[in-house]
Order: C-alpha cells, then structure tokens, then sequence
C-alpha cells in the first residue's frame, strides 16, 4: 500500500512532519520517498528548540547542513529558521537560502543572528509571502513602494529593533494585513517623546507585548481583537468604526485609555492585573448591551470607594454568557458585591477566584450561583500557600464543606477547582 501511494501524497506526509532532522530520515524510505522531498515538500523548519543537537553544532557546520537541506527542494512554501541560543550565522548563507525559497515561499518563521544584519524586507518583498515572523532582528529603512508584501496577511515582530516612522511604513506596505503581532519590540525614536501611530484599514486584530510608550495611537477601522500585555503607556488611543469584538487588558499600566465611542459590537472584555478607573471604563463598555463575556481578575480601583455591583452587570450585560470574578475584599468592602436582585439568566460559564481566602467566600459563590439560575459550568479558581496557619487550614476546611453542600444542591452544575 506504501508503495502505491502517490508522489504528491507522500510529499504532504513529509511535509505534515516539519522537523528538518524528522523529514531526512523518513526521506531516506527510498527512491520514491526521496524524490517527494525534492518535488513535493511544501514545509520545512530548523528549530534548535526541537533538535538541541543544532547548539552542539559549529555554525560553519550548520550553514552547511541547513543549504544541503534547502537546496535540495523546490517549491518550498513554509520555511521556518529558529535559532535560539545559536553564533552569528553568516549573511551570504542566510541570503542564499532566502533568494533559493523566496518565489513560492508563503511563510517565513525567522529568528537568526547574522553579521552584518540581513535586510528581509529586501530580499522577500514583492513576493507571495502572506505569514511573515520576524524575532531579534533589525529593519532600518523601509521603502514602502519597493519593499512591498501584496500578500502579507500576518505580520510578527518579537524583539526587533525599528523607529516609530520605519513601523508605520511597514504596516503601510502591507495592503492585505490582517493581524499584526508587536513583542518586546525596541522603539528607536529621534526625540525624547515616544509615540507611535499606526494606521491600517485591513487589521483585524492586534496583540501588544511588553512594550513601553509615551503614546500609542491605533487607527484600525475594522478592528475586531485588540490585546495588551504587559505594557506600560501613557495614552493609548484607538480609532476605529465600532467593529471591536474582543478587547484584553492583562498586566497594563496606562494612564489615559481611550477605545472609541461607538463599542456596540464588543461580545468579549477581559481586564486582569489592572488599575481600573471604574466610572470611565464602565462609560466606555456600558453601551455594549450584546456582550457575553466579562472578565475581571486581579482588578484594582483607582478609587478606593468604588464599588462593581451583580446589579449593574446584570443590567447593562443582559446577554452574558460567561462571567470571570476574582473574590476582593478590601476595607471590609466586597468589590463585587451582592446589591441588588436581578439574575444573570444567560450566563452557562462562571468562574470565581480568591487570592486570599475567607469565610465570605463561600457566601459569595452561593449568592452567585443563585443569580444565575442556567448555569452549566462552575469553576472555582484558588490561591493555596505552602505554609498554611491553622486559621487557613480551618477555612479551607469549612470551605470544602460548604462547597460539597452546594453542589448537592446544584446537580446540574458541572463544578471544577483548580488550586496553585
């Protein structure tokens, strides 16, 4: 049966397998097999992540192994080159293997250190490359009329090194680009006011790491993920026509937060690890009535007195389907409290949390539970320390108890717990 298969199958096979080390050996089955990964090989990758035997190696040695590899296909369609913790390679290797793939290359998975730098906007653009990700690189210079990608739908920059003007002329000249990927990118800027403005009307979604500005101005007109991670801002401001549906907020600092007006469409907020100015928040999402995912975890108030009520979420968020709490009693105050009467008829997924525990807690998710009269799923989020007083052993004692209770009560609800 092996033997009737088709060439252009067995190159799928071979294909499907990635790995380099993986694709030589099963290659070596026979003639026929050999012959599919000259022909027919569409996927290839070099990771030293899933060979650690690529450190051991000198980088004379690899360059030579990595050319024999390549050019021994034709019509490669995804090339992937991962390098991590590797010596400089040579530029006129990594320029060859670019130049040899570049025609029919569609994705380009590259983090290589080179000397000098080799420019890829150069050498891949104008070409048929829709993924294009790029780690510990340096693009100095962009040419948006030269260095153009017709077909680039998704763009990752994770470590690179680029201006504030190089970025947006980037972005730019890609007229097809859908999701674009910042990671820990190094800003280089010619004044002491970091910004950045980025204007794209194809982006649809946006994901920000680790990344430090003064300002970050997003225009995006059909927009619909936005996620920020770990950054620290001054201003960022989103221009858009109101067709966001997903926005992430996780271990932000900002000082002015502006995600437009018109947020109607949003169905998913997911805020953790934030100081939040509740009234300004609350006057940015309130308006979007079909939301049906909230999260707020880890959620500090710039206010000590403000206070986020089950009655205003059940009555601003009707059609929620999934609500995230994490328990947070400060001053004796519950920050999500119990006022109120209205039920969350649609919510099916609740998820409540501690990071410090006490005997309110269990009050708290029997008050919930009762709000939401079809839930389906219950998942209880806990913080357990390695040192436990009797005072907490005592609790979560109690807690455990009152926990079997209440499901003996709701047998429909399918309860998880998952401690760290």
């Amino acid at each position: 049966m092996m033997e009737q298969l088709p060439v252009e199958v067995i190159g799928n096979i071979l294909s499907r397998l990635r790995d380099a080390r993986d694709v030589i050996i099963a290659s070596a089955t026979c003639r026929k097999w050999r012959m599919a990964c000259c022909k027919h090989l569409h996927t290839l990758s070099f990771s030293s992540n899933d060979w650690p035997v690529y450190r051991d190696l000198t980088t004379t040695r690899l360059e030579i192994l990595i050319t024999q590899t390549i050019f021994q296909t034709s019509g490669l369609q995804s090339l992937s080159i991962l390098m991590e913790d590797v010596d400089e390679f040579s530029a006129s290797a990594v320029i060859a293997w670019l130049m040899y793939t570049r025609e029919t290359l569609k994705q380009l998975f590259y983090n290589v250190k080179t000397m000098p730098n080799v420019n890829i906007l150069e050498i891949c653009g104008r070409h048929k490359l829709e993924i294009l990700d790029l780690a510990h690189n340096s693009i100095v210079g962009v040419e948006p009329n030269y260095q153009r990608f017709p077909c680039l739908k998704s763009l990752s920059l994770s470590g690179v090194t680029i201006s504030a003007l190089d970025l947006n002329l980037l972005v730019s000249a890609c007229p097809r680009i859908e999701a674009l990927e910042l990671v820990n990118p190094e800003i280089a800027m010619s004044d002491a006011q970091v910004t950045v403005e980025l204007s794209s009307s194809t982006l649809k979604s946006v994901y920000v790491d680790a990344i430090s500005l003064d300002k970050f101005i997003l225009e995006a007109d059909g927009i619909e993920c936005l996620h920020l991670k770990d950054c620290a801002l001054e201003v960022f401001e989103l221009i858009g026509k109101g067709t966001l549906k997903n926005f992430r907020i996780d271990d932000v600092s900002v000082i002015h937060l502006d995600i437009g007006d018109t947020v109607e469409s949003l169905e998913s907020v997911d805020i953790s690890n934030f100081t939040i100015i509740w009234p300004k928040f609350y006057q940015m999402i309130s308006r979007s009535s079909n939301l049906k995912r909230l999260r707020l975890w880890d959620v500090m108030f710039d206010d000590e007195d403000e206070v986020v009520d089950l009655e205003t979420i059940a009555t601003c968020f009707p059609h929620l389907t999934h609500l995230s709490l994490s328990y947070d009693v400060r001053d004796g105050v519950l920050h999500y409290g119990l006022q109120g009467t209205s039920h969350l008829e649609n919510v099916v997924v609740l998820e409540l949390g501690w990071s410090v525990i006490n005997d309110l807690f269990s009050h708290w998710v029997e008050e919930l539970l009762r709000r939401c009269p079809n839930l389906r799923k219950l998942v209880i989020h806990g913080v357990v320390s390695e040192t436990k007083s009797d005072e907490e052993c005592k609790m979560l004692a109690n807690f455990t108890t009152s926990m079997v209770e209440l499901m003996r009560r709701y047998t429909n609800v399918d309860p998880h717990f998952k401690f760290e």
